[in-house]
């Protein structure tokens, strides 16, 4: 196992590498630590171009074991070119990375794959979430691929498309009455007295490193160059950090040409806690969501702080996305690319937007942005685009009265 131990993003102190959400001293989150000199001697391009084409080609950089047998593998998802797009938008080049290419049509079967390897390596029989929507799906198929228990907790309003895409796998669904950030407290309680693995609780460490695959992906599916920038839905913020966590160590380990990319971070306007706290240089303050791309809304986020950080360190910015701008912006991505994504991806379109309007992002540049989800589970914003022509079943009338005018 790669990682050899868990360090305190706060106060560095170091724990054991077992199901603890946060330091035992001053409550801050907690990351795997590896051997990176060691890494070095035995890390190169071609051992990680030789590995599976899922995220267990990079498990030399995650902190638990690769699977044996890697079942519903996530990961290499592909990397699609959009010129139509980036020639509206007037940038260089533009790079969708299409992680509704997964098991579950989200960038979430990433980490919940991690985060279960965990649980199965400490003897865990049950995986739960609190969620609002990709992670319950991700969570159930996992642990109906692994043959564990699934218990998630979701916000009781949720999209009704959401939930029958986590439904299907059987698993135990306790919808609560109130936001995310309810289940996520809900969750957090139940993790004291449960024997369970909360994914996004005590695993929490191992699970957010799912999400640096994204990067070590972009950077080897450009053929080992970093782009010049990266754009980013932001929820809890853990996503974006991670992805710059990413970048950097494939930095430090020598694997990639080129400078880290800038990241560009979006929220909706009805949950935008972290771009408030960029704009103010401020800390975030929790908000309560009102939001339509309910995937991100999550008023108290964890990694928000962490999220602003990484965005100044990276030259980027976080930008506020208005709310009648999502459903657009998902009907524009599609219109120019044939990629319907959910309204995740129309606040990261519209973070897009507002960078290259600020001079942030330049003609010239070549840009990934991250489409997270499928829009098949977030239908509503663009049901305004089904209008059929009605026509009677003639050959003759159509030809006639239809065609002609």
């Amino acid at each position: 196992m790669p990682a050899v131990s868990l360090s305190c993003r706060i106060c560095s102190i170091e724990h054991p590498l077992v199901a603890t959400g946060s330091c035992s001293r001053c409550f801050g989150p907690l990351d795997p630590t590896y051997d990176w000199d060691a890494l070095r001697a035995r890390v190169s391009r071609a051992s990680i171009e030789a590995g599976p084409a899922s995220i267990w080609r990079y498990a030399d950089l995650l902190p638990v074991a690769a699977p044996s047998d890697a079942r519903l593998a996530p990961g290499m998802t592909p990397l699609h070119p959009a010129p139509r797009l980036a020639a509206e938008l007037g940038i260089g080049e533009l790079w969708l990375k299409l992680d509704t290419a997964n098991p579950t049509h989200s960038f979430k079967d990433r980490v919940v794959a991690v985060a279960a390897r965990k649980a199965q390596e400490l003897g865990l029989e049950t995986l739960s979430c609190s969620s609002t929507g990709n992670l319950a799906g991700a969570v159930a198929a996992r642990a109906a691929a692994e043959g564990l228990e699934a218990v998630v907790f979701v916000p009781s309003d949720l999209e009704p498309e959401k939930l029958a895409a986590a439904a299907v796998y059987g698993p135990r669904i306790f919808a609560v009455a109130g936001t995310y950030d309810h289940c996520s407290r809900l969750s957090v309680e139940l993790s004291f007295e449960l024997p369970w693995g909360f994914v996004n609780v005590n695993l929490r460490s191992y699970y957010a490193e799912g999400s640096k695959t994204i990067a070590y992906e972009i950077a080897e599916q450009l053929g080992w160059q970093t782009p010049d920038a990266v754009v980013i839905p932001i929820a809890s913020g853990a996503l974006f950090h991670k992805v710059g966590q990413g970048f950097n160590e494939l930095a430090t380990l020598g694997l990639v040409d080129g400078s880290a990319p800038s990241l560009f971070g979006g929220q909706a306007a009805g949950c935008e806690p972290v771009a408030v706290a960029f704009r103010e240089g401020a800390r975030v303050v929790p908000v309560r969501p009102a939001s339509i791309a309910r995937s991100l809304a999550i008023g108290n986020p964890a990694d928000g702080d962490f999220a602003v950080a990484t965005a100044r360190a990276t030259g980027g910015a976080i930008h506020t996305v208005a709310e009648d701008e999502i459903g657009p912006n998902m009907e524009h991505l599609a219109a120019t690319t044939g990629v319907f994504g959910e309204t995740a991806t129309g606040v990261t379109l519209g973070a897009l937007k507002a960078a290259v309007a600020a001079g942030q992002v330049g003609r010239q540049a070549r840009v990934v942005l991250l489409v997270t989800g499928d829009g098949l589970k977030t239908p509503g914003p663009v049901s305004n685009t089904y209008d059929p022509i009605m026509i009677e079943a003639d050959a003759d009338a159509f030809l006639e009265q239809v065609l002609v005018t």
